[in-house]
Protein backbone atom coordinates (compact mmCIF):
# COMPACT_ATOMS: atom_id res chain seq x y z
CA UNK A 1 0.00 0.00 0.00
CA UNK A 2 3.20 2.23 0.72
CA UNK A 3 3.34 2.65 -3.28
CA UNK A 4 0.76 4.80 -3.63
CA UNK A 5 1.78 7.09 -1.08
CA UNK A 6 5.67 7.07 -3.04
CA UNK A 7 3.42 8.01 -6.54
CA UNK A 8 1.52 10.61 -4.82
CA UNK A 9 4.84 11.76 -3.62
CA UNK A 10 6.56 11.40 -7.20
CA UNK A 11 3.43 13.42 -8.31
CA UNK A 12 3.71 16.54 -6.32
CA UNK A 13 5.12 18.95 -8.42
CA UNK A 14 2.11 18.51 -10.95
CA UNK A 15 -0.06 18.78 -7.56
CA UNK A 16 1.25 21.85 -6.53
CA UNK A 17 1.35 23.50 -10.22
CA UNK A 18 -2.44 23.22 -10.54
CA UNK A 19 -3.06 24.08 -7.25
CA UNK A 20 -1.16 27.21 -7.41
CA UNK A 21 -2.81 27.72 -10.81
CA UNK A 22 -6.00 27.32 -9.58
CA UNK A 23 -5.21 29.74 -6.63
CA UNK A 24 -3.81 32.34 -8.95
CA UNK A 25 -7.51 32.60 -10.21
CA UNK A 26 -9.93 31.76 -7.68
CA UNK A 27 -14.23 31.62 -9.17
CA UNK A 28 -17.33 32.01 -7.42
CA UNK A 29 -20.06 29.42 -7.14
CA UNK A 30 -21.18 28.41 -10.18
CA UNK A 31 -18.90 30.81 -11.64
CA UNK A 32 -15.82 28.31 -12.38
CA UNK A 33 -15.82 28.18 -15.60
CA UNK A 34 -11.89 28.63 -16.26
CA UNK A 35 -11.23 26.18 -13.07
CA UNK A 36 -13.45 23.79 -14.90
CA UNK A 37 -12.28 24.17 -18.19
CA UNK A 38 -8.96 22.89 -16.92
CA UNK A 39 -10.18 20.21 -15.11
CA UNK A 40 -11.53 19.02 -18.52
CA UNK A 41 -8.22 19.54 -20.24
CA UNK A 42 -6.47 17.04 -17.82
CA UNK A 43 -8.84 14.39 -17.93
CA UNK A 44 -9.39 14.70 -21.38
CA UNK A 45 -5.99 14.18 -21.73
CA UNK A 46 -5.90 10.79 -19.97
CA UNK A 47 -8.08 9.70 -22.70
CA UNK A 48 -11.47 9.44 -20.31
CA UNK A 49 -15.18 10.01 -21.05
CA UNK A 50 -16.09 13.23 -19.73
CA UNK A 51 -19.58 15.15 -19.14
CA UNK A 52 -18.95 19.39 -19.08
CA UNK A 53 -22.03 21.61 -17.86
CA UNK A 54 -23.65 19.74 -15.16
CA UNK A 55 -24.98 22.08 -12.35
CA UNK A 56 -23.46 25.04 -15.16
CA UNK A 57 -19.81 24.13 -13.98
CA UNK A 58 -19.54 20.72 -12.77
CA UNK A 59 -17.55 18.00 -14.53
CA UNK A 60 -17.66 14.29 -14.50
CA UNK A 61 -15.54 11.47 -15.58
CA UNK A 62 -15.15 7.51 -15.34
CA UNK A 63 -11.97 5.14 -15.15
CA UNK A 64 -13.34 2.04 -16.07
CA UNK A 65 -11.37 -0.87 -15.00
CA UNK A 66 -10.25 -4.15 -16.53
CA UNK A 67 -13.62 -5.44 -15.75
CA UNK A 68 -17.18 -4.55 -14.51
CA UNK A 69 -17.27 -4.51 -10.41
CA UNK A 70 -18.16 -2.15 -7.88
CA UNK A 71 -18.65 2.11 -8.44
CA UNK A 72 -16.90 4.35 -6.26
CA UNK A 73 -17.63 7.90 -6.50
CA UNK A 74 -14.86 10.63 -5.08
CA UNK A 75 -16.20 14.30 -5.05
CA UNK A 76 -14.42 17.12 -5.23
CA UNK A 77 -14.92 21.10 -4.78
CA UNK A 78 -14.01 23.92 -6.77
CA UNK A 79 -15.45 27.36 -6.00
CA UNK A 80 -13.57 30.18 -3.91
CA UNK A 81 -14.96 32.87 -1.42
CA UNK A 82 -15.41 36.19 -2.12
CA UNK A 83 -12.67 37.60 0.02
CA UNK A 84 -9.72 39.81 -0.70
CA UNK A 85 -6.77 37.63 -0.02
CA UNK A 86 -3.90 39.18 2.71
CA UNK A 87 -1.38 36.41 2.44
CA UNK A 88 1.20 37.98 0.58
CA UNK A 89 2.32 34.44 -1.70
CA UNK A 90 4.05 34.56 -4.69
CA UNK A 91 0.67 32.44 -6.09
CA UNK A 92 -1.85 34.86 -4.31
CA UNK A 93 -5.39 35.54 -5.82
CA UNK A 94 -5.06 37.72 -9.05
CA UNK A 95 -8.95 37.95 -9.32
CA UNK A 96 -9.80 40.99 -6.53
CA UNK A 97 -12.19 39.73 -3.97
CA UNK A 98 -12.03 36.78 -4.94
CA UNK A 99 -9.61 34.41 -2.79
CA UNK A 100 -9.17 30.71 -2.13
CA UNK A 101 -9.69 30.56 1.54
CA UNK A 102 -10.96 27.41 1.97
CA UNK A 103 -8.31 25.05 0.02
CA UNK A 104 -10.87 23.86 -2.27
CA UNK A 105 -7.84 24.87 -4.69
CA UNK A 106 -6.11 22.10 -3.21
CA UNK A 107 -8.99 19.89 -3.27
CA UNK A 108 -9.32 20.20 -7.10
CA UNK A 109 -5.56 19.03 -7.88
CA UNK A 110 -5.61 16.50 -5.23
CA UNK A 111 -8.88 15.30 -7.37
CA UNK A 112 -6.88 15.08 -10.60
CA UNK A 113 -3.86 13.74 -9.59
CA UNK A 114 -5.80 10.81 -8.09
CA UNK A 115 -7.23 10.59 -11.09
CA UNK A 116 -3.76 10.19 -13.05
CA UNK A 117 -2.73 7.54 -10.38
CA UNK A 118 -6.03 5.67 -10.94
CA UNK A 119 -5.83 5.90 -15.07
CA UNK A 120 -2.46 4.46 -14.79
CA UNK A 121 -3.08 1.28 -12.70
CA UNK A 122 -6.68 0.55 -14.30
CA UNK A 123 -5.25 -2.96 -15.55
CA UNK A 124 -4.87 -3.61 -12.22
CA UNK A 125 -8.76 -3.48 -10.89
CA UNK A 126 -12.44 -3.79 -11.71
CA UNK A 127 -14.86 -1.65 -11.45
CA UNK A 128 -15.53 1.89 -12.44
CA UNK A 129 -14.33 5.01 -10.92
CA UNK A 130 -16.49 8.17 -11.08
CA UNK A 131 -15.03 11.22 -10.75
CA UNK A 132 -17.11 14.60 -9.59
CA UNK A 133 -15.76 18.06 -9.27
CA UNK A 134 -18.30 20.12 -8.39
CA UNK A 135 -18.88 23.82 -7.87
CA UNK A 136 -21.08 26.11 -5.73
CA UNK A 137 -20.11 24.23 -2.20
CA UNK A 138 -19.42 27.89 -0.05
CA UNK A 139 -23.42 27.84 0.61
CA UNK A 140 -25.05 27.73 -3.50
CA UNK A 141 -26.18 24.60 -3.65
CA UNK A 142 -23.96 23.05 -5.88
CA UNK A 143 -23.93 19.24 -4.45
CA UNK A 144 -27.76 19.31 -4.24
CA UNK A 145 -27.95 20.51 -8.12
CA UNK A 146 -25.46 17.88 -9.10
CA UNK A 147 -27.86 15.01 -7.30
CA UNK A 148 -30.97 17.07 -8.99
CA UNK A 149 -28.75 16.22 -12.71
CA UNK A 150 -28.06 12.94 -12.23
CA UNK A 151 -24.63 12.18 -10.96
CA UNK A 152 -25.73 9.14 -8.73
CA UNK A 153 -27.25 7.27 -11.84
CA UNK A 154 -25.40 5.82 -14.97
CA UNK A 155 -23.74 4.58 -12.85
CA UNK A 156 -24.51 4.06 -9.78
CA UNK A 157 -22.16 4.24 -6.69
CA UNK A 158 -21.91 2.03 -4.16
CA UNK A 159 -19.22 4.06 -1.96
CA UNK A 160 -18.54 8.11 -2.06
CA UNK A 161 -15.98 9.98 -0.60
CA UNK A 162 -15.03 13.63 -0.10
CA UNK A 163 -12.12 15.39 1.33
CA UNK A 164 -10.98 18.31 3.24
CA UNK A 165 -7.33 19.84 3.58
CA UNK A 166 -7.98 20.84 8.24
CA UNK A 167 -6.37 24.06 9.24
CA UNK A 168 -7.60 23.28 12.34
CA UNK A 169 -5.32 20.30 13.09
CA UNK A 170 -1.65 20.14 11.77
CA UNK A 171 -0.27 18.40 9.02
CA UNK A 172 0.14 14.66 10.13
CA UNK A 173 -3.46 14.75 11.48
CA UNK A 174 -6.44 13.09 10.01
CA UNK A 175 -10.19 13.17 10.89
CA UNK A 176 -12.02 9.89 10.48
CA UNK A 177 -15.73 9.93 12.44
CA UNK A 178 -18.54 7.45 11.56
CA UNK A 179 -21.42 9.38 12.15
CA UNK A 180 -22.70 12.85 12.14
CA UNK A 181 -19.14 15.19 11.25
CA UNK A 182 -20.95 18.47 9.99
CA UNK A 183 -23.88 20.16 11.29
CA UNK A 184 -26.81 20.62 9.06
CA UNK A 185 -27.21 24.37 8.32
CA UNK A 186 -30.31 26.64 8.01
CA UNK A 187 -29.99 30.65 7.35
CA UNK A 188 -32.48 32.95 8.74
CA UNK A 189 -34.24 36.22 7.77
CA UNK A 190 -36.34 37.96 10.32
CA UNK A 191 -38.09 41.51 9.85
CA UNK A 192 -39.92 43.43 12.67
CA UNK A 193 -41.87 46.34 11.79
CA UNK A 194 -43.60 48.29 14.22
CA UNK A 195 -43.75 52.24 13.78
CA UNK A 196 -41.73 54.72 13.76
CA UNK A 197 -41.96 58.15 15.41
CA UNK A 198 -39.78 60.39 17.24
CA UNK A 199 -36.92 59.25 19.48
CA UNK A 200 -38.36 61.73 22.28
CA UNK A 201 -41.68 60.67 22.15
CA UNK A 202 -41.63 56.95 21.95
CA UNK A 203 -45.14 56.46 23.62
CA UNK A 204 -46.42 57.46 20.11
CA UNK A 205 -44.35 54.82 18.41
CA UNK A 206 -43.99 50.99 18.38
CA UNK A 207 -40.09 50.32 18.63
CA UNK A 208 -38.66 47.84 16.69
CA UNK A 209 -35.18 48.10 17.83
CA UNK A 210 -36.48 47.10 21.43
CA UNK A 211 -38.17 44.16 20.18
CA UNK A 212 -35.30 43.15 18.17
CA UNK A 213 -32.89 43.80 21.03
CA UNK A 214 -35.22 40.84 23.23
CA UNK A 215 -35.81 39.06 20.40
CA UNK A 216 -31.60 38.39 19.86
CA UNK A 217 -31.69 37.52 23.65
CA UNK A 218 -34.68 35.21 23.91
CA UNK A 219 -33.26 33.20 20.59
CA UNK A 220 -30.33 32.00 22.30
CA UNK A 221 -32.44 30.22 25.05
CA UNK A 222 -33.39 27.65 22.47
CA UNK A 223 -29.84 26.15 22.92
CA UNK A 224 -29.48 27.13 26.45
CA UNK A 225 -33.19 25.59 27.85
CA UNK A 226 -34.23 23.43 24.53
CA UNK A 227 -31.60 21.32 23.59
CA UNK A 228 -30.40 18.31 25.71
CA UNK A 229 -27.54 19.49 27.65
CA UNK A 230 -25.46 16.20 26.05
CA UNK A 231 -26.73 17.38 22.37
CA UNK A 232 -25.84 20.48 20.41
CA UNK A 233 -27.00 23.47 18.56
CA UNK A 234 -26.07 27.04 17.21
CA UNK A 235 -28.09 29.58 16.63
CA UNK A 236 -26.08 32.66 15.87
CA UNK A 237 -27.44 36.23 14.90
CA UNK A 238 -25.06 37.77 12.38
CA UNK A 239 -26.50 40.67 10.95
CA UNK A 240 -28.80 44.06 12.37
CA UNK A 241 -29.95 46.77 10.55
CA UNK A 242 -32.08 49.53 11.65
CA UNK A 243 -32.68 52.82 11.80
CA UNK A 244 -30.45 56.09 10.19
CA UNK A 245 -30.40 58.69 12.37
CA UNK A 246 -30.10 59.37 16.10
CA UNK A 247 -33.91 60.84 16.78
CA UNK A 248 -36.24 58.67 14.90
CA UNK A 249 -37.36 55.49 15.83
CA UNK A 250 -36.81 53.67 12.99
CA UNK A 251 -40.38 51.11 11.97
CA UNK A 252 -38.29 48.05 10.62
CA UNK A 253 -35.35 46.09 11.69
CA UNK A 254 -33.76 43.65 9.68
CA UNK A 255 -31.85 40.48 11.01
CA UNK A 256 -30.01 37.59 9.67
CA UNK A 257 -28.48 34.38 11.10
CA UNK A 258 -27.53 30.93 10.82
CA UNK A 259 -28.60 27.51 13.00
CA UNK A 260 -26.55 24.16 13.06
CA UNK A 261 -27.77 21.14 14.16
CA UNK A 262 -26.63 17.76 14.13
CA UNK A 263 -29.58 15.37 15.22
CA UNK A 264 -32.83 15.52 12.79
CA UNK A 265 -34.68 15.69 16.03
CA UNK A 266 -33.13 18.48 17.17
CA UNK A 267 -33.19 20.35 14.38
CA UNK A 268 -37.03 20.21 14.20
CA UNK A 269 -37.37 21.45 17.70
CA UNK A 270 -35.08 24.56 17.51
CA UNK A 271 -36.80 25.32 13.83
CA UNK A 272 -40.23 25.14 16.04
CA UNK A 273 -38.91 27.09 18.65
CA UNK A 274 -37.18 29.60 16.49
CA UNK A 275 -40.42 30.64 14.79
CA UNK A 276 -42.51 30.52 18.22
CA UNK A 277 -39.68 32.83 20.01
CA UNK A 278 -39.96 35.42 16.38
CA UNK A 279 -43.83 35.62 17.02
CA UNK A 280 -44.32 35.74 20.74
CA UNK A 281 -41.40 38.59 21.09
CA UNK A 282 -42.73 40.36 18.25
CA UNK A 283 -46.50 40.23 19.52
CA UNK A 284 -45.36 41.18 23.25
CA UNK A 285 -43.77 44.29 21.53
CA UNK A 286 -46.91 44.93 19.78
CA UNK A 287 -44.71 44.45 16.20
CA UNK A 288 -45.29 42.21 13.19
CA UNK A 289 -42.74 39.59 12.34
CA UNK A 290 -42.10 38.06 9.38
CA UNK A 291 -39.24 35.05 8.66
CA UNK A 292 -37.79 33.84 6.29
CA UNK A 293 -35.85 30.14 6.94
CA UNK A 294 -33.58 28.60 4.14
CA UNK A 295 -31.75 25.21 4.62
CA UNK A 296 -28.52 25.33 3.31
CA UNK A 297 -27.40 21.75 3.85
CA UNK A 298 -28.07 18.46 5.59
CA UNK A 299 -25.83 16.92 8.12
CA UNK A 300 -23.11 15.19 6.89
CA UNK A 301 -23.04 11.46 8.25
CA UNK A 302 -20.41 8.94 7.72
CA UNK A 303 -21.12 5.12 7.64
CA UNK A 304 -19.82 3.59 10.26
CA UNK A 305 -18.82 0.51 8.24
CA UNK A 306 -16.76 2.60 5.78
CA UNK A 307 -15.35 4.80 8.31
CA UNK A 308 -13.87 2.21 10.16
CA UNK A 309 -12.32 0.19 7.19
CA UNK A 310 -10.78 3.80 5.81
CA UNK A 311 -9.32 4.06 9.54
CA UNK A 312 -7.31 1.06 8.92
CA UNK A 313 -6.34 1.75 5.48
CA UNK A 314 -5.29 5.20 6.91
CA UNK A 315 -3.32 3.17 9.63
CA UNK A 316 -1.35 1.08 7.54
CA UNK A 317 -0.89 3.65 4.34
CA UNK A 318 0.28 6.83 6.81
CA UNK A 319 1.46 4.67 10.63
CA UNK A 320 2.69 7.94 11.81
CA UNK A 321 -0.50 10.11 11.63
CA UNK A 322 -2.81 10.56 14.64
CA UNK A 323 -5.75 9.21 13.42
CA UNK A 324 -8.88 10.67 15.76
CA UNK A 325 -11.96 9.14 15.30
CA UNK A 326 -14.25 11.92 17.26
CA UNK A 327 -13.71 15.15 15.55
CA UNK A 328 -16.72 17.05 14.98
CA UNK A 329 -17.95 20.61 13.79
CA UNK A 330 -20.60 22.60 13.41
CA UNK A 331 -19.01 24.31 10.03
CA UNK A 332 -21.90 22.75 7.47
CA UNK A 333 -20.36 20.67 3.81
CA UNK A 334 -22.94 20.33 1.18
CA UNK A 335 -21.41 16.72 0.84
CA UNK A 336 -24.19 15.85 2.97
CA UNK A 337 -26.24 15.40 -0.41
CA UNK A 338 -24.20 13.02 -1.55
CA UNK A 339 -23.93 10.79 1.55
CA UNK A 340 -27.37 10.96 2.47
CA UNK A 341 -27.86 8.31 -0.72
CA UNK A 342 -24.54 6.67 -0.83
CA UNK A 343 -22.45 5.27 2.47
CA UNK A 344 -19.52 6.81 2.47
CA UNK A 345 -16.79 9.01 4.21
CA UNK A 346 -15.74 12.43 4.34
CA UNK A 347 -12.67 12.88 5.01
CA UNK A 348 -10.73 15.87 7.07
CA UNK A 349 -6.77 15.95 6.14
CA UNK A 350 -4.59 18.18 8.58
CA UNK A 351 -2.74 20.67 6.81
CA UNK A 352 -2.29 23.57 9.14
CA UNK A 353 1.99 24.13 9.71
CA UNK A 354 2.43 26.69 12.38
CA UNK A 355 6.10 26.65 12.15
CA UNK A 356 5.71 28.40 8.49
CA UNK A 357 2.40 30.43 9.33
CA UNK A 358 0.40 28.38 7.25
CA UNK A 359 -2.67 28.08 10.74
CA UNK A 360 -5.10 31.18 9.66
CA UNK A 361 -8.76 29.62 9.14
CA UNK A 362 -10.94 28.46 6.97
CA UNK A 363 -12.19 31.64 5.11
CA UNK A 364 -10.04 34.28 6.57
CA UNK A 365 -8.22 36.26 4.15
CA UNK A 366 -4.86 34.63 5.38
CA UNK A 367 -5.82 31.23 4.65
CA UNK A 368 -3.15 29.19 3.57
CA UNK A 369 -2.03 25.73 3.73
CA UNK A 370 1.02 23.63 3.90
CA UNK A 371 0.97 21.65 0.78
CA UNK A 372 2.27 18.61 2.21
CA UNK A 373 -0.59 17.99 2.78
CA UNK A 374 -1.53 17.14 -0.94
CA UNK A 375 0.16 14.08 -1.57
CA UNK A 376 -1.13 12.48 1.85
CA UNK A 377 -4.65 12.81 0.82
CA UNK A 378 -3.98 11.34 -3.02
CA UNK A 379 -2.39 8.55 -1.45
CA UNK A 380 -5.59 7.85 1.25
CA UNK A 381 -8.10 8.22 -1.05
CA UNK A 382 -6.59 6.09 -3.80
CA UNK A 383 -6.15 3.96 -1.47
CA UNK A 384 -9.65 3.97 -0.22
CA UNK A 385 -10.58 3.40 -3.77
CA UNK A 386 -8.45 0.62 -4.45
CA UNK A 387 -9.99 -1.34 -1.40
CA UNK A 388 -13.49 -1.16 -3.23
CA UNK A 389 -11.90 -2.00 -6.38
CA UNK A 390 -11.96 -5.95 -7.32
Amino acid sequence: MGHSLIEAQNLFSYTQGLRRDFHRFPELGFQERRTAGIVARELSALGLEIRTGIAETGVVALIEGKQPGPVVLLRFDMDALPIQEQTGAEYASQNPGVMHACGHDGHTAIGLTVARLLHSSRAEWSGTVKLVFQPAEEGLGGAKRMVAEGVLENPAPQVAFGLHVWNERPLGWIGLTPGPVLSAAETFKVRLTGKGGHAAAPHLAIDPVLAAAQLVTSLQSIVSRNVAPLQTAVVSVTTFHAGEVFNVIPSHVEMQGTIRTFDPAVRQRVLARFEQIVKGVAAAFECEAQTELTPVSPAVVNDTQVTQRVQEIARRLLPEHQISNDERTMGSEDMAYILQQIPGCFIFIGSANGGRGLDADHHHPRFDFDEQVMPQAVALLEACTRSYLG
